[in-house]
């Protein structure tokens, strides 16, 4: 039987990266059916600003740690072993939870490739860019921003 689609094998220390200021990112796949990473966030460090995505359904699972994680209105922290899925159009945003740090397998579907945007973000993190940077790249990585200045304080604090 022959196939036409190969599978995808991303071996150990295959995978591009990005240092970020309080962590570090790995690309397993970029695009297609779906786009996968791991990101490292030290103790309290924010991952991705608030956003939502039109087209693309997120999922975090949690390999070690913690993180918080705010789903619309809300705060949530979910520790080693949890697993988040986050519909499109719902506004989120992450980081390590107080304490911890965390590292997690990030999952989109369907993929696009996105490995600009997370080295855009890294720049950002490191004082290297703008985040205004970003605002035109929306539609390109379906990574709409949102208007959530302190996304850690639920909506009554």
């Amino acid at each position: 039987m022959e196939f036409t689609n190969p599978a995808l094998v991303v071996q150990p220390g295959d995978a591009a990266g990005a240092l970020l200021e309080n962590g570090a990112f790995e690309l397993l796949a970029d695009g297609g059916a779906v786009s996968a990473s791991r990101l490292t966030l030290d103790t309290g460090a924010d991952g991705a600003p608030p956003h939502h995505h039109k087209l693309s359904h997120e999922v975090f699972y949690v390999l070690d740690g913690a993180v918080l994680f705010r789903l619309g209105d809300t705060l949530t922290t979910v520790g080693k072993g949890g697993l988040v899925v986050i519909p499109p159009g719902l506004p989120h945003a992450f980081g390590a939870a107080e304490g911890t740090v965390a590292d997690m397998v990030v999952v989109l579907s369907p993929g696009i490739e996105r490995f600009g945007y997370f080295e855009q973000l890294a720049a950002i993190s490191r004082g290297e860019t703008e985040f205004a940077s970003l605002v035109p790249e929306q539609d390109r990585y379906d990574v709409h921003l949102e208007n959530i200045p302190d996304w850690r304080s639920g909506p009554n604090q």
